[in-house]
């Protein structure tokens, strides 16, 4: 009897399950809207669709898409191949609990929100491939605990931090500038000792240094000095220092979609190499006055006069009064020579009223004398 009852308990069991598969394969619905030129989401969508293909279109997946996009909460795959995407915003696709697949391969995208696949906890397949994606943040990959396949090819990563908890099936990484410096540690040690199979593997190779082009980056053989410390981004790599330019404009474009945006500080070498310029300018113009303009050098050696003493002005006086007297004497044969020298004397002959013209002399002393 027990007997019984039991494998009649299985036989019902048995029929629900079936049940409920067939009722799943019957509420399948898909929607086909490819080669549309939709620039946007369609309206006319059935509520109930569950594999969604929207492929070769102008669609952007801007705000009002990604709101649009909530209302399929049956929804569990999406394909946006070949559209016009270029930001991934936090939370577009925030309502799709039950969305397993997502392909959003060969658009234009470079940036990547750290919360835009949030809520996708059933996520198995992502394809990001073909897009102009420079750098993604770990973090960005953290809701996606189910996720199987993740496939980044043709993109132009140089660096890539394994986010923590990542139990992936199979990767694709070929395609990318790979920069193989200390930095990369972290992801060949987590390809080579998780169970993750990595994609064409003999054609992801290193793009930097020119040392290591002929190596995979599953295989190239690092120096003990980058296992002696902390891996971390290079920062020398021409594609980090681009995507770090890429970020900062972005952010600042972006403080009217989202409050999550971050700001980067601008360097301050312009600014020296402003003042650096200035100063050679200055510099050049000084000497070129200085070399141009002798007349500088009469101010400034006027500034040495100062006011004689009447002591002084009695000496000279008696000085060149004495000069007359022995030019009589000189000969006729140097008559022009004697013309000469009375003539340069004749300019330090002092005035009638004994006083030698200075300009320096206090006209209100002056005045006192008289």
């Amino acid at each position: 009897m027990k007997t019984t009852c039991i494998l009649i308990l299985f036989w019902l069991l048995y029929m629900l399950l079936l049940s409920e598969e067939s009722q799943t394969s019957k509420t399948e619905v898909k929607c086909n809207f490819t080669e549309k030129n939709y620039s946007s989401i369609p309206a006319d969508i059935n509520q109930d669709v569950t594999i969604l293909d929207l492929s070769y279109n102008q669609i952007t997946l801007s705000i009002r898409d990604t709101s649009d996009l909530q209302r399929y909460l049956l929804l569990t795959e999406l394909y946006l191949i070949e559209n016009n995407v270029v930001i991934l915003y936090n939370n577009s696709f925030g309502n799709l609990f039950n969305l397993k697949i997502l392909n959003i391969c060969r658009n234009s995208i470079h940036i990547i929100l750290q919360d835009a696949f949030s809520g996708l906890n059933k996520l198995e397949q992502l394809y990001l491939c073909q897009n102009k994606i420079l750098q993604l943040n770990p973090d960005t990959f953290v809701p996606l605990k189910n996720l199987k396949l993740l496939n980044l090819q043709g993109n132009l990563i140089s660096y890539f931090d394994v986010p923590q908890l990542f139990h992936l099936e199979l990767i694709t990484l070929y395609g990318n500038p790979w920069n193989c410096s200390c930095g990369l540690l972290n992801l060949q040690n987590w390809l080579n000792t998780s169970n993750v199979t990595l994609e064409n593997e003999n054609i992801t190779m290193c793009n930097y240094p020119d040392i290591l082009k002929c190596y995979s980056i599953k295989t190239v053989p690092y120096k003990a000095e980058c296992y002696s410390k902390l891996s971390s981004p290079i920062i020398e790599d021409l594609y980090i220092n681009f995507q770090s330019i890429s970020n900062l404009t972005f952010n600042s474009s972006l403080n009217n979609f989202t409050r999550n945006s971050e700001h980067e500080p601008l360097g301050k070498s312009w600014v020296f190499l402003v003042g650096v310029v200035v100063t050679v300018v200055i510099t050049s113009l000084v000497i070129f006055f200085a070399i141009k303009c002798p007349i500088w050098y009469t101010f400034l050696r006027s500034y040495n006069h100062h006011p004689l003493e009447e002591h002084e002005a009695e000496t000279y006086e008696a000085d060149f009064t004495g000069y007359p007297s022995s030019l009589s004497q000189i000969s006729d044969a140097n008559s022009e020579e004697t013309t000469v020298i009375f003539e340069q004397l004749h300019s330090f002959v002092v005035d009638d009223d004994g006083f030698i013209e200075d300009k320096y002399i206090d006209s209100h002393e002056l005045h006192e004398e008289n």
